[in-house]
C-alpha cells in the first residue's frame, strides 16, 4: 500500500506543479503565484506525519525548482518545502494522528506554512545573492505568498486530504487479519 501512496502522492505534486506553472502563471502578481505544490505537501502532512511531509517537500521541492520559468538556484524551494512538510507533520503529530482538524486550524496551518516556506525560499536568495530580491521586495513577496496560498486553500486542500485520508483508511482495513479457520470466520459473522 506504501507504494499506492508514494504514487498518488507524486500525481497530486505533478498535477500541483503543472497548474501551478501552466494555468496560475495567469494569476501572477509581482511574481508570485499560489503555490499548489505547497499545499498538496502541507495535506500530505497533515494526514501521514512529519517524515512523509518532508520527503514529498523535497520531491515537490525539486520538481519547482528544475520547472520552467525557474530562474533562481536549483534547491532553494527543495529546501523550503521539506521544512514545511517536517514542521506541519510534527504538528500533525503533536496533535494526534486520530485527530481531525478543523477549517480554522488548517488554514491557520496553512498560513504559516505558507509564510515558513516563502521565507526560507526568500531568505535563501538573499543569502545566494539572488539580484532581483532586496529586503523591501522580500516582504512583499512573502505576504502576497500568504494570501495566495490562503486563498487557494479550499479549492486544493480538501481534495488532498480527502485522498491521503482514504489511502490511510483503505490501509487500515488491510491490515485486519481473519482466522483462516471456517469455524472461526462463522463464529465471528454470528457474534456481529
Amino acid at each position: 500500500m506504501s507504494a499506492l501512496r508514494a504514487l498518488v502522492a507524486v500525481v497530486l505534486v505533478t498535477v500541483a506543479l503543472l497548474l501551478q506553472v501552466s494555468v496560475m502563471s495567469h494569476l501572477s502578481w509581482n511574481g508570485v503565484v499560489p503555490n499548489l505544490c505547497l499545499l498538496v505537501v502541507v495535506g500530505a502532512a497533515l494526514v501521514r506525519g512529519p517524515e512523509f511531509g518532508a520527503v514529498l517537500g523535497f520531491v515537490a521541492g525539486v520538481a519547482l525548482d528544475l520547472a520552467p520559468p525557474a530562474d533562481h538556484v536549483a534547491g532553494r524551494w527543495a529546501l523550503a518545502l521539506v521544512v514545511v512538510g517536517w514542521l506541519v507533520g510534527r504538528l500533525r503529530a503533536q496533535s494526534g494522528p486520530e485527530s481531525k482538524p478543523s477549517a480554522g486550524s488548517v488554514v491557520l496551518t496553512v498560513a504559516a506554512a505558507s509564510f515558513v516556506g516563502a521565507s526560507v525560499f526568500a531568505f535563501t536568495g538573499m543569502l545566494l545573492s539572488d539580484p532581483a530580491m532586496g529586503v523591501r521586495d522580500t516582504l512583499v513577496v512573502i505576504v502576497t505568498a500568504l494570501v495566495y496560498d490562503v486563498v487557494a486553500t479550499p479549492f486544493v486542500l480538501p481534495v488532498v486530504l480527502a485522498l491521503m485520508r482514504r489511502l490511510e483508511t483503505e490501509r487500515g482495513r488491510s491490515t485486519v487479519r481473519r482466522d483462516p479457520r471456517p469455524e472461526a470466520r462463522a463464529d465471528a459473522r454470528a457474534a456481529r
